[in-house]
């Protein structure tokens, strides 16, 4: 019910695990011990690098946390000087400063401190290097920098050989893209403008990254290290880059630690807070953690499901349960709040009957009552294994009705030069709606898919492009008797939308500040012409087959900026859409039935972040029974702001509503 919000997001915790863990078997330690200069020669910097930072001295290290003018000034002045864009190898601790002392083989250094290790930077005021006890401590202003991560930090503190320590004072920018590779990488300085934008920490504008949820913000009071686990007692996460008001995820007992060469992700409970006021508490429990499919607001469910619970029901998801080092099952416990109500059900079938039989009304004893849903994620090698199961009844003798299953098997692959979504999936019983047919019925099934997605701009005009190939064998309800029958299926499929401008004001600037409360970019304002191109062909073992070409074109007007408080928005949409169709399918649930619909969309906002979204499709097949009616809808009653969108929702075509949460990304 809940709508979360590619891919490797953890947290700040291991961002020094390469820089802090030297190679034990040698000594790693490396400084220029001009003690009585102020300016020390070395291979890495000439005398003018240094100037530039002793004149930069009170820039580089003021109080203001954002303020590295002149740091990121000299990072771009010769990177190719540096030996941290070059170490790809390094296993020396390399210690740069303005002053260096050594007394009984300790080392002080003061003054535009550099260190670097195995391509990692960090830069303090000061800093003090235990040479036998492999002891460093940092203090002022320290900045470390590994690949798109960039984290300030007022102390640090760390052992070589306990493998203990802390850090002080945490703020930090992730880039979740890029996290592991960051760490498991050397950090290069060829890209200036990327360097700039990394030590930019708090953004004054923002570009919004549509479906790619990959920068946060981060900021702990105190991290502690021990050995290969990284603990702190509460730390926040915003993928708000401008204020940190909107949105954030209070993590509470945070521990990271590494198994089987990936990071895990532990902690308490925690909170979802909403504009600093509103607090929703979500449970994590130890996992492989992935920000970017975040559904933070489900640890209460409240939905509305008439065809298979009744009607409303609550649930409430328990904590996660680690199965092993990769795989993590949850269980959701629901009570059906309608049917108890009621005392009966009209979800299954009678006793013994075909599952594809008319649905009738059952008494409903206790057992009706409850419900249970689970899920087990993880990974096998590279791939994404996803078990997904839903019982509507705890009454065994209901077991094979209020039972369904599916699992996916996916991952990313190459192929003709191309990145490909490969799925091997397996269901049982899955309810699909088909349009004027209703809901029909797949008993079980099991294929593999291949598609990809592509999107791009030409000329100002927007294109998207999808196409698939499967094959699947599938038992299912027969399309014109309740019979189920099975055939081996397969389908090729091609779409691709435009969107012509016509009369558009388009926004010169795609960044947005402060000013944006409501939305996560411009509004491009003005009419425009959507068109689409579909393909699709499917045959199946017996011989029967069926393909058709779409064709759709309507017009987009949006009206308003959505930055006043009242009816500052307004977008309307209508899209006909024909099929040139022939043959006929083996099933219900994928037979291509109207061939003439027009798609009505009306967004509306009310007051402030209140919006008012509407969608429907409108059956024009003259000889279909549903003529005239709608054949798929949703409405929905949002609290839209610049970072996030709440919303409840309501599906009359399949009787189902819910809640729906979405975080927005920007760069």
């Amino acid at each position: 019910m809940i709508s979360g919000i590619s891919k490797k997001v953890i947290t700040f915790s291991f961002l020094l695990i390469n820089f802090l863990h030297p190679s034990k078997s040698a000594e790693f330690l490396k400084t220029t011990k001009n003690i009585n200069n102020r300016y020390i020669k070395s291979p890495l910097l000439n005398k003018s690098d240094l100037e530039i930072l002793s004149n930069s001295h009170k820039n580089i290290f003021s109080n203001n946390f954002y303020d590295d003018t002149a740091f990121v000034k000299f990072l771009k002045k010769k990177p190719d000087s540096l030996l941290v864009a070059k170490a790809e190898n390094q296993q020396e601790l390399i210690i740069q400063s303005n002053k260096q002392s050594e007394i009984n083989d300790v080392i002080y250094a003061e003054g535009n401190v550099f260190v670097s290790y195995r391509g990692g930077l960090l830069k303090a005021d000061k800093l003090v290097y235990d040479k036998l006890n492999k002891k460093i401590e940092a203090k002022g202003n320290i900045t470390l920098i590994l690949g798109d991560q960039i984290f300030r930090v007022s102390q640090l503190e760390y052992s070589f050989i306990s493998e203990k320590g802390y850090l002080l004072d945490v703020k930090g920018n992730i880039n979740s893209n890029t996290l592991i590779d960051d760490i498991a990488s050397n950090f290069s300085l060829s890209d200036s403008n990327k360097l700039e934008s990394l030590l930019d920490f708090k953004k004054k504008e923002v570009i919004n990254t549509p479906n790619n949820l990959e920068n946060w913000l981060f900021l702990t009071d105190k991290m502690t290290i021990e050995g290969d686990k990284w603990k702190s007692k509460k730390a926040i996460f915003s993928n708000d880059l401008l204020e940190l008001k909107q949105v954030k995820l209070a993590i509470n007992s945070l521990e990271v630690f590494p198994i089987n060469e990936k990071l895990r992700f532990k902690s308490s409970l925690n909170y979802l807070i909403l504009e600093e006021k509103l607090s929703i508490p979500f449970w994590l429990g130890s996992r492989n953690f992935n920000f970017n499919k975040f559904q933070p607001a489900n640890t209460w469910n409240f939905g509305y499901d008439n065809l298979d619970k009744d009607g409303y029901f609550i649930g409430r998801k328990l904590n996660s349960i680690d199965i092993n080092d990769d795989f993590v099952f949850e269980l959701e416990p629901q009570f059906l709040i309608q049917r108890s109500l009621k005392g009966y059900t009209k979800s299954f079938v009678n006793k013994g009957e075909s599952i594809t039989s008319d649905k009738v009304k059952r008494n409903a004893g206790f057992q009706d009552y409850f419900a249970l849903k689970s899920q087990i994620k993880g990974r096998i090698n590279n791939w994404d294994l996803e078990i997904d199961k839903n019982l509507n009844s705890l009454d065994l003798d209901k077991f094979s009705d209020a039972f369904r299953f599916e699992t996916k098997l996916n991952k990313e692959i190459n192929f003709l030069g191309t990145k490909w979504d490969k799925t091997f999936y397996g269901i049982y019983r899955e309810r699909v709606w088909n349009g004027s047919l209703g809901e029909a019925e797949i008993y079980s099934g099991y294929g593999s898919k291949l598609q990809k997605e592509n999107t791009w701009v030409v000329n100002g005009i927007k294109k998207k492009e999808f196409l698939s190939f499967g094959l699947a064998n599938i038992t299912a309800e027969a399309l014109n008797t309740k019979n189920l029958v099975t055939n081996l299926k397969g389908n090729f499929f091609y779409s691709l939308d435009q969107k012509f401008p016509i009369s558009i004001q388009d926004s010169k600037n795609k960044s947005i500040d402060i000013s944006y409360r409501y939305i996560p970019q411009p509004i491009n304002k003005g009419l425009s012409l959507d068109t689409r191109l579909e393909a699709s062909y499917s045959f199946y073992e017996n011989g029967d087959h069926q393909e058709y070409l779409g064709l759709g074109i309507g017009p987009e007007l949006i009206l308003g900026n959505f930055k006043n408080k009242t009816f500052d928005y307004t977008r309307i949409s209508l899209f006909p859409f024909y099929k040139f169709d022939s043959g006929e399918s083996v099933f219900k649930f994928d037979h291509n039935y109207e061939k003439f619909t027009l798609n009505i969309a009306f967004d509306q906002q009310l007051f402030g972040p209140v919006i008012l979204k509407s969608i429907g499709t409108l059956n024009l097949t003259n000889d279909s029974d549903d003529y005239g009616e709608f054949i798929d809808s949703k409405i929905s009653l949002n609290w839209k702001k610049r970072s996030y969108e709440i919303g409840m929702f309501y599906q009359p075509h399949n009787q189902a509503g819910g809640i729906s949460f979405s975080l927005y990304g920007f760069k």
